[in-house]
């Protein structure tokens, strides 16, 4: 048995999130199943030797590289692992670590990618608010940099981070990024959703400074969360690792998730219909 850490892909949408809770799907839970399944893990072992994942991703978030280590034998390839996996969580690539390795501690930063359904033209009579591109990018500099999240998570300790984040025109979408060496709980979705409450003109400017203050925010002006959907985990960087993509496993997590895309442009063309025939 050695140290080995894998990159995995998975549609958060039915998920509880990454890590086990009782009685509710998580990710972390389908991996484990798999595990005790291909005799890795022993019945009543609550986890493998060595086991830490990346992050802990939030109910209905979704991964491209989810990265989790575990003391594992020479066989336990991506493919292998994938033969006990649901077709939702797929294992794709993975690298020899040292006996020390801690997919946790030692992820250098971590980068999320938001996909803000954010339209140029926006008819008045839309229920869809109409987003200023370059006051939503002046939003993500002044976010940008190190400081006190408190404002911005529900954690209530350890809650300095350094964070770079940025946008980009993607047709109806804006392409936001975030990345830093770790987390809060929900900062990135909380990140976006001040960033669209200044770029729609909802919020003033001011209120950026004011959410970086030490200060608590009031109720009222307190930032929610983004919907998760959109939020996806998009890269751990280990400088140590060097990841081997498994292509026979790569190949089963394309055509995965290619038929999710057609399912879900389908019943986008489907309820469009429902709605537009309701004129």
């Amino acid at each position: 048995m050695a140290r080995r850490a894998f990159r995995i892909a998975y549609d958060g949408t039915d998920y509880y999130g990454y890590q086990r809770q009782p009685d509710v799907p998580t990710v972390e839970d389908t991996i484990f199943d798999a595990l005790r399944a291909l005799g890795v893990l022993e019945p009543d072992a609550d986890k493998p030797d060595g086991y830490a994942a990346a992050g802990r991703t939030d109910a209905g978030v979704s991964a491209l590289a989810q990265t989790i280590a575990l003391d594992a034998p020479d066989w336990l390839t991506p493919r292998a692992l994938n033969a006990e996996l649901p077709a939702d969580v797929r294992a794709w690539a993975s690298a020899d670590a040292p006996a020390e390795f801690h997919a946790t501690h030692h992820a250098n930063r971590r980068t999320y990618t938001y996909h803000l359904y954010a339209p140029p033209d926006v008819p008045i009579d839309s229920k869809t608010a109409s987003i200023d591109d370059e006051r939503f990018l002046i939003a993500c500099e002044a976010l940008s940099g190190t400081y006190d999240v408190a404002n911005l998570t529900p954690d209530d300790h350890n809650t300095e981070r350094s964070v770079t984040l940025s946008a980009d025109r993607d047709g109806d979408y804006l392409v936001v990024t975030a990345s830093a060496g770790g987390f809060a709980r929900e900062l990135v979705r909380r990140l976006v959703s001040l960033a669209r409450e200044i770029g729609t003109g909802e919020s003033p400017l001011a209120k950026l400074e004011r959410v970086l203050e030490p200060e608590p925010l009031p109720g009222p002006e307190g930032i929610a969360p983004a919907p998760p959907e959109p939020l996806v985990l998009t890269e751990v960087d280990y400088p140590a690792l060097s990841f081997e993509l498994d292509d026979d496993a790569a190949e089963s997590a394309r055509a995965v998730f290619d038929r999710r895309c057609i399912e879900r442009r389908t019943g986008a063309r489907v309820a469009g219909q429902v709605a537009d025939g309701m004129q």
